[in-house]
């Protein structure tokens, strides 16, 4: 009886010599250590054998419905350069179509799925949800409270900024929640302390908690925007890895950030159900900071609704619709989808309550707000040239002033205590064409509005950085 397998076996048996011999081997004599047979095992081994290689497809093959048009100059550029990286990245195999929002705008290097990028394909691509899955929105109503006492309670229960809540602070999603980790190979790992750590915490970057009043009725609302943190990071991380090693396998000519893992796959089931599992984690997350504000001030939530605008979805054709930014604009898109969604513009304009149309030339989505034309670092060069300021950047003047200019009668607040200017209304596209584009395309049909009061945002946490104390 044979204990153990050799390479040489593999090669009797008819198979081309490889790299992927060596996990073939592990399975094979993994499977002879559990009792197999040799032809199971020699089974088990064929899994690994690689298919034919897929080629990269030709330009045009692929559709790309274009639902934005550019307004000046600037937008120009900016369109020039999302319809690029979308002509490269359709070129992936297994992608059968793609779409562009109004809001959409460049990512990564070209062939890079845009903010404001659909693409639909026959597996899962982690690169096109990117690291920061499942970013989403969610409002909670709270008849009878004052703009003001709403704002100051989810300032005083929230946490922006890196990491975590301090040790001793924390706060634990669902017992259900956390056995889904446990039970998930991509999730067991790391993501599950993760889950603990950074539960009811909302990160940095664009994020919000944005308060207002409801345009039909008057009543306070709240709106969080935060994705998955770390947890869903980490999940990203292990889906690249695994996406590669199949790209590898399959089409090694394909654009790293486009590889896929397929759906059929252990991997690709396993993957599938993380995202689930991440996904739940970030609505509890979400209602967790509402909860806490409603509990601080007593006060009762009359309706709250969610969604996600970095996520994929899976819908009856069996394909799967990656929307990097973009809003789920076609009926019952989650177990838990409702009629509504959500689309913040800025700080300074209202929060849009819309209802999806399911246009098909935009594969049923909707943008996920205003998008930007320029990067971070760009747009703050020129604040910094048009507000004067010498080598060294924008002065605490200068951010005052910025911040009084641009948000006017608004209550708009900074977790760290430092203005990110970074994050201020000019650093977005025009909101009114935006509004104009949706209704241009007819991605989605504005029903309500929740009109501004205040927002808190991480702010510039790194302003006291060793590093920024050295330059300046």
């Amino acid at each position: 009886m044979i204990e153990i397998l050799s390479g040489q076996d593999l090669i009797d048996a008819g198979m081309s010599q490889g790299k992927w011999f060596r996990p073939a081997l592990d399975a094979a004599n993994k499977k002879l250590s559990e009792g197999g047979s040799v032809a199971e095992a020699l089974e088990a081994a064929k899994a690994f054998q690689p298919g034919p290689m897929l080629a990269l497809r030709a330009d045009n093959d692929i559709e790309i419905y274009s639902n934005i048009r550019a307004e000046n100059a600037f937008e120009q550029d900016n369109v020039e350069k999302v319809n690029a990286t979308m002509r490269a990245l359709v070129r992936t195999p297994v992608v059968r179509s793609a779409a562009i929002m109004p809001d959409a705008c460049p990512a990564g290097p070209v062939g890079t799925i845009p903010v404001g990028g659909v693409v639909a394909s026959e597996a899962i691509h982690p690169g096109m949800h990117s690291a920061d899955i499942c970013c989403s929105m969610a409002i909670s109503i709270f008849p009878g409270v004052d703009p003001k006492s709403l704002l100051d309670a989810v300032h005083s229960v929230t946490h922006f900024g890196p990491g975590g809540r301090p040790r001793g602070a924390q706060i634990k999603p669902s017992e259900e929640t956390l056995l889904a980790f446990q039970q998930n190979p991509y999730l067991r790992e790391g993501p599950l302390n993760l889950a603990v750590d950074q539960f009811a915490t909302q990160g940095d970057g664009n994020h919000f908690a944005y308060v207002g009043t409801m345009k039909s009725t008057g009543e306070t609302a709240l709106v969080t925007h935060h994705g998955s943190r770390a947890p869903g990071a980490r999940l990203y991380e292990k889906g690249m890895t695994v996406a590669n090693k199949f790209r590898e396998r399959l089409s090694p000519e394909t654009h790293r950030e486009n590889a896929w893992i397929p759906a059929e796959t252990e991997e690709g089931e396993f993957y599938w159900s993380a995202l689930q599992i991440i996904r739940q984690w970030t609505k509890e997350n979400h209602y967790a900071l509402h909860d806490m504000a409603a509990a601080k001030l007593s006060a009762k939530v009359a309706d709250r609704f969610w969604n996600e605008h970095n996520f994929v979805f899976r819908k009856s054709d069996g394909l799967f619709y990656h929307g990097k930014g973009a809003t789920p604009a076609f009926e019952n898109w989650a177990p838990d989808a409702t009629d509504l969604t959500i689309i913040p513009l800025n700080m300074a304009e209202p929060v849009l309550i819309v209802r999806g149309s399911n246009a098909a030339h935009g594969l049923g989505f909707s943008p996920h707000g205003a998008g930007r034309n320029f990067s971070r670092s760009t747009h703050m060069r020129q604040l910094a040239a048009e507000y004067g300021a010498d080598s060294r950047g924008l002065s605490p003047n200068n951010i005052a002033a910025i911040l009084a200019k641009e948000t006017s009668g608004l209550d708009a607040r900074f977790f760290s205590g430092f203005v990110d200017a970074s994050e201020l209304p000019s650093a977005y596209k025009s909101a009114a064409n935006v509004r104009a584009q949706i209704e241009h395309y007819g991605l989605a049909e504005v029903v309500d509005e929740l009109i501004p009061f205040g927002c808190i945002m991480a702010g510039d946490w790194q302003r006291d950085a060793p590093w920024r104390k050295k330059r300046r």
